[in-house]
């Protein structure tokens, strides 16, 4: 049986976490705030992720573009205990990314950069 464009995304969540295991959390997200697919723990609230999500890349796609940065890539926030790291996927998602803070963030951007391109066919 064909895996569903869902279980897809979850898969590639999945080894997106396997090939970096600073990434705690990964989740995909419509720019409309609604989670498409997600590997979170439990600890985590779905809908906040998605929810926030959006609206940092929202938020950062105005500030870029009004500052005259030109398009946005990613948004960073670091935190005393990590990293929520966020890429588009496209026009349509966000790539949402939770990870340690001792990440090697080099590697995390570059496992994300490839885990978007590859969900972007997906979405």
């Amino acid at each position: 049986m064909e895996k569903t464009a869902h279980e897809s995304m979850v898969d590639r969540l999945h080894d997106l976490q396997g090939r970096t295991p600073d990434v705690e959390a990964s989740a995909v997200v419509s720019v409309d705030g609604l989670t498409i697919a997600a590997v979170l723990p439990s600890s985590v609230e779905e809908d906040r992720v998605s929810a926030m999500s959006a609206a940092m890349l929202s938020l950062g796609e105005r500030i870029a573009g009004e500052l005259g940065r030109g398009s946005l890539d990613e948004v960073y926030i670091h935190g005393d205990g990590g990293y929520v790291l966020l890429t588009s996927i496209g026009n349509g998602a966000v790539l949402t990314v939770l990870a340690r803070k001792q990440a090697k963030l080099g590697l995390v951007f570059l496992e994300m950069r490839r885990a978007a391109e590859d969900l972007e066919n997906l979405v």
